[in-house]
């Protein structure tokens, strides 16, 4: 995956983000409508000041830092050409993307617009972002995993050249 083609990917994946936000927002800004989605999942407008799981509430300044920097990190990463992997680079791409959806909502409202809620399982209200977060982090931990295997079946890690070969 080129920069051009990661930089896209991650404009695509933000304005999914926003789009949605801004729908359920017009829809269900008033909290009280839900809509049930398959019966696995039902729409419902929440504000949340904190990060995964309501954790760190009310410290919107100190994610929206944390947030940027991790943000600034990636996309150096990106850039700079860091990840020689397609399959990795494609999940710090989900990761820079859902940071930055997730950020613009902190700086712009002072929360997070959260609007999908399982109704299968007991579990946090998300958004498209979260999702672009949770599963490229589960796929880079992923991958990592599979290298360290790789790497103790094989003896050694690839090189950065090697690894080019492979992808």
């Amino acid at each position: 995956m080129s920069r051009v083609i990661s930089m896209l990917a991650i404009a695509v994946l933000v304005a999914a983000d926003r789009v949605s936000k801004i729908a359920i927002t017009g829809a269900f800004g008033d909290g009280g409508v839900k809509k049930s989605l398959f019966g696995l999942f039902q729409l419902r407008y929440t504000e949340n000041t904190g990060a995964a799981f309501s954790f760190f509430s009310d410290n919107t300044a100190a994610l929206s830092v944390f947030t940027v920097l991790i943000i600034i990190l990636c996309l150096f990463v990106i850039l700079a050409g860091k990840v020689r992997s397609k399959f990795a680079l494609a999940a710090v791409v989900m990761i820079t993307a859902g940071g930055i959806g997730n950020a613009i909502d902190r700086i712009m409202n002072g929360f997070v617009v959260d609007f999908i809620e399982p109704l299968f399982m007991n579990f946090a209200v998300f958004n498209v972002a979260d999702i672009c977060i949770t599963v490229g982090a589960f796929l880079l931990i992923a991958y990592e995993i599979y290298q360290l295997f790789k790497e103790k079946k094989d003896g050694k890690r690839l090189t950065d050249d090697e690894q080019d070969r492979v992808n």
